[in-house]
């Protein structure tokens, strides 16, 4: 009796123990939740705001694009630019406003809109940014139609459609990248939240009509003259700009000096994404609801990863981020953020696509299959983006290389082939296509 009296006594003492460490667990996994919302609530709130305007900005860019089937089909090999030339414009305007973001942060540009040295030499080297990589976008676009045996057009077409592109949004994208950082850091928003999603956005909006526009004026002086010469032009206005770049002040020179090498990788891996595009456009064109969404995924997937990307590149500037190998806690705060932003954000997409469709009598597969395709792509691409960012970050800072330079511009660029990708096989599964039509 008393043995049995003695094991009834001492399971109890440990389930008591087994109860209280369990209500312990509960109590602390309330505590850092509350701490998360706490701490994060105004880059959500921010990061969500901004988002849900880049959702209603792609969303034109991704009707366009669904309506742009004619010159698609009449301009082969345009679509093997466009990824790379949305990509482009926010890698570069997304980049500068990261640039000033940690400016404006860390007390050396001051949020009034005047003169400034730093100002100066940062537009300079987006100017000169802007038609190097618009040169070296339609050679690498012509160098993957050739590699890949897709039909094209030639590449002078190509050089003037994609520089005239970089020219026309790049008008609209500059003063409106440094209006938006200045005044959303002097309202007492953090530019990092704010920012790169919504240039992304005007990006979005301004680049695709861009292209448009530079097809329309291709056809008027195709075939003549001053084609020529634009295209003679053009590379000289490249050549010309990069040797200024890399002669210039200190500031221009390291932007020129870091950027252009990622930029370099980024065309590569924007034509990449085009081209994944470009072998699918039979099934993306039968299905012009999943061609509305593409621009939609890849942008939405882009600011997710560029806010990210700005938010720890800031944190690294100003010591409460460490450019450790393993994330510490103000790395994992930013994860959680962007999780949270993942999960309302991927599904949206898809419901904002498909209500689009309708309205406008694109034909759509379906409200539970683009929300679907959409939410499942986008949760697979969610982890691969927080390591790309959280690394890219920590191991540039560690070398000695300003990470606004090198991160958005890089996680973007990985991103976009792979958000083209997962959405496309995504879709493929569950509109019944064979994935064996993917190799």
């Amino acid at each position: 009796m008393e043995s049995t009296l003695l094991l009834i006594f001492q399971a109890i003492i440990i389930l008591s123990k087994c109860i209280l460490k369990l209500f312990s667990s509960i109590k602390s996994a309330f505590n850092h939740l509350f701490i998360f919302f706490k701490e994060g609530r105004r880059a959500l709130g921010e990061g969500f705001f901004a988002l849900f305007i880049s959702i209603i900005g792609s969303l034109f860019a991704g009707i366009l694009l669904g309506k742009m089937t004619f010159f698609l089909e009449n301009y082969p090999g345009l679509i093997v630019l466009i990824p790379g030339a949305i990509g482009m414009r926010g890698n570069i305007f997304g980049a500068l406003g990261s640039r000033l973001s940690s400016d404006l942060h860390i007390g050396i540009l001051p949020p009034e809109l005047k003169k400034s040295n730093i100002l100066t030499q940062n537009i300079s080297g987006a100017i000169i940014l802007t038609i190097v990589l618009s040169l070296l976008l339609a050679f690498f676009a012509k160098g993957f139609c050739i590699l890949l045996g897709f039909p094209s057009i030639t590449i002078i077409d190509f050089t003037i459609i994609s520089v005239l592109g970089g020219i026309f949004s790049g008008i609209i994208l500059m003063p409106l990248t440094i209006i938006i950082a200045l005044k959303s850091y002097e309202n007492g928003w953090d530019p990092d939240n704010v920012t790169t999603p919504i240039i992304a956005t005007i990006g979005d909006l301004f680049t695709l009509p861009s292209i448009l526009v530079a097809v329309l004026l291709l056809g008027w002086i195709k075939n003549g003259f001053f084609e020529i010469f634009l295209f003679i032009m053009f590379i000289f206005m490249g050549l010309t700009g990069l040797i200024l770049g890399l002669r210039g002040e200190i500031d221009l020179k390291k932007i020129i000096y870091q950027s252009t090498p990622v930029l370099l990788i980024c065309s590569l891996m924007g034509t990449t994404a085009g081209s994944i595009l470009n072998s699918k456009l039979s099934i993306i064109l039968s299905n012009p609801s999943i061609l509305t969404m593409v621009p939609l995924f890849s942008a939405e997937s882009g600011n997710l990863v560029s806010i990210l990307g700005a938010r720890l590149s800031s944190g690294l500037h100003s010591g409460y981020i460490k450019p450790t190998l393993w994330p510490n806690e103000g790395a994992v705060l930013n994860f959680g953020i962007m999780i949270t932003l993942a999960v309302i954000i991927y599904p949206l997409i898809g419901l904002m696509a498909h209500l689009a469709c309708l309205s406008l009598g694109i034909p759509s597969v379906g409200l539970y299959n683009m929300i679907i395709i959409s939410s499942i792509a986008g949760f697979i691409l969610t982890p691969i983006m927080m390591i790309t960012a959280f690394y890219l970050n920590s191991i540039s800072y560690r070398k000695g290389f300003n990470p606004d330079n090198i991160v958005i511009p890089l996680s973007t660029s990985i991103t976009d082939p792979l958000a083209n990708l997962s959405l496309i096989i995504i879709a493929m599964v569950f509109l019944g296509i064979s994935l064996t039509q993917i190799i």
